[in-house]
């Protein structure tokens, strides 16, 4: 592949090199911008209630803090390098193995895809009252329009953000004042008795499973960081901060209107405009990495540099599972991948830090077999126990995949299995 066609489509099969990398403002915006994300205030919604507000504020930081560190752990390794989840998982479960974890994380974003367009349909006709017919052709028009700044590549994303981000802290900033305002204060919110139970760590895993698979996927963006310092920091922003605003928005929301989606919200408070406004730029800054990270999977599942065609593909393949009510099944769909896709993360950092000493060779550089069974192992390991686990499943899913990666690497005395090609 050319370098010319390589920048074009982002890379989608080889390092990023520092030539192509951004800064601190530009990749804080783009994760900001996927993480403000409407389904994630239904979290928010569903501890809200069952929570003083003291516990449920110590809740929503402790679990995105958790969900962030994760996220930057990731980010660390994927700008030392260059790589994203997808083609680390060439190292971590071998050139055909790695296609499991292609399928599991493109197929994931899929049915985000099919949620978030049917969504912006269906809230959109019935706000303005639209019959169903329109509907499904409002499927067909977002479902194709919201991937165009991601057929663009990451300077498409990286626009959008620069646009959306301001614009929603703004509405959200508002919307929160107004919501403050009703509840009677700060005071009005400690003096607030929850109405339902959880317990703390179901809570912990809820906060912290909602978006533990866009953190797993978060390096198709802290590949472009410029330093290890900006790829963490904006994980931590995008992670920590954009996620828990999402948790808190919805748990306020939850609290005051007994509505978690601050679409709805805002409705209530009277910003008709401003909540369809908030569901176009919320959906949008999602969708967009959303089918970005559809794409990039796909380019290494199938072995080809053609992202922007892979992209097109994705969004049609979205727009059917909308048009034909997959969306209503989204739910037990997501509880699953939640539990199978922290464990790769687990595994990508055993592989990188433990086998690999903290540096992955150049990918045009190795042969690698083509399976990795120590890699594909502990990630067996990391989904039977997110499984059966009755605490934070997802985190433990990527600390037993993790553990068990390296110990099995030191019972079969696993050693480097990429060999150096000579050079030509």
């Amino acid at each position: 592949m050319s370098e010319t066609n390589a920048s074009a489509n982002d890379y989608p099969l080889s390092e990023v090199p520092m030539s192509a990398r951004r800064g601190i403002w530009s990749t804080t915006l783009v994760l900001l911008g996927f993480t403000f994300f409407t389904a994630t205030m239904f979290a928010g919604g569903k501890i809200g209630t069952a929570f003083d507000f003291k516990t449920l504020l110590s809740v929503i930081m402790v679990g995105n803090l958790l969900l962030g560190l994760y996220a930057a752990l990731l980010g660390y390794i994927a700008y030392r390098s260059g790589l994203n989840s997808v083609l680390m998982g060439r190292f971590c479960f071998g050139e055909v193995g790695s296609k499991l974890s292609d399928l599991v994380l493109g197929f994931t974003q899929i049915g985000w895809y099919a949620w978030g367009t049917a969504t912006a349909a269906v809230v959109l006709g019935k706000f303005l009252g639209l019959p169903e017919g329109i509907v499904l052709l409002l499927m067909v028009i977002f479902g194709f329009g919201f991937c165009a700044t991601a057929y663009i590549g990451y300077r498409g994303l990286e626009i959008l953000s620069y646009v959306a981000v301001p614009a929603m802290c703004g509405l959200l900033a508002l919307s929160m004042w107004v919501a403050t305002r009703k509840i009677g204060g700060l005071e009005g919110l400690l003096a607030i008795q929850p109405v339902n139970t959880m317990e703390y760590s179901t809570a912990l895993t809820l906060v912290f499973g909602t978006f533990v698979s866009g953190a797993t996927q978060a390096t198709n963006w802290t590949r472009f960081a410029r330093t290890g310092r900006v790829a963490i920091l904006a994980s931590l922003a995008g992670f920590f901060i954009g996620n828990g605003l999402m948790v808190l928005i919805g748990a306020y929301g939850a609290i005051v209107y007994q509505q978690p989606d601050v679409v709805e919200v805002l409705l209530l408070q009277g910003f008709s405009l401003a909540a369809i406004a908030m569901l176009m730029l919320n959906l949008w800054s999602t969708q967009d990495n959303t089918i970005y990270n559809f794409a990039v999977a796909g380019c290494n599942l199938v072995r080809t540099d053609r992202r922007r065609t892979v992209t097109l593909v994705g969004a049609a393949i979205g727009t059917l599972l909308a048009v034909l009510g997959m969306y209503d099944l989204l739910v037990p769909y997501l509880i699953i991948l939640g539990t199978i896709i922290p464990p790769i993360g687990g595994v990508i950092a055993a592989d990188f830090f433990y086998r690999h000493r903290g540096r992955y060779p150049l990918l045009a550089t190795v042969h690698l077999p083509k399976f990795n069974w120590v890699g594909l192992a502990a990630y067996g390991l990391g989904v039977l126990a997110a499984f059966f686990s009755p605490w934070l499943a997802p985190l433990v899913g990527v600390g037993t995949a993790a553990l068990g990666y390296v110990m099995l690497c030191g019972l079969v005395g696993a050693r480097l299995s990429v060999v150096a090609r000579a050079e030509a």
